[in-house]
């Protein structure tokens, strides 16, 4: 696992949001077992405890299960995993169109925009 860290937002984010993004695209699928803390923390040569609070917070949003003596796992509910995505969608479009927002865009060109660009890459 290789995360490029930004300076801007706290790594124990970063690392749960790449985690979310393994899950929501299949590459770590329901019940499937996540590193342990110690793992990880060598892997991504960082403290183990910002890999236990992402942990921590995975497990409070449910997206992670904890197996006693067996360690961690995606969890196996296919809604939990369907409102990730869904909230990681909002989070790239709030962030597109505050983007284009501040290039001076109005709400109907974004979409005609985006709709032309679809169509672009549907033509290919």
């Amino acid at each position: 696992m290789t995360i490029e860290f930004d300076n801007n937002q706290p790594i124990y984010l970063q690392i749960m949001n790449y985690l979310k993004g393994e899950i929501i695209t299949g590459k770590l699928k329901p019940g499937d077992k996540i590193p342990s803390v110690r793992e990880l923390a060598a892997e991504l040569q960082i403290n183990p405890n910002t890999v236990q609070r992402t942990f921590q917070e995975l497990e409070r949003e449910e997206i992670v299960e904890t197996r006693r003596g067996m360690g961690r796992y995606v969890t196996g509910k296919e809604e939990t995993i369907m409102n990730i995505k869904k909230e990681m969608a909002r989070d790239i479009l709030d962030r597109f169109i505050r983007g284009m927002q501040e290039l001076g865009f109005q709400s109907e060109e974004i979409v005609t925009a985006v709709a032309e660009n679809i169509a672009a890459k549907d033509r290919k």
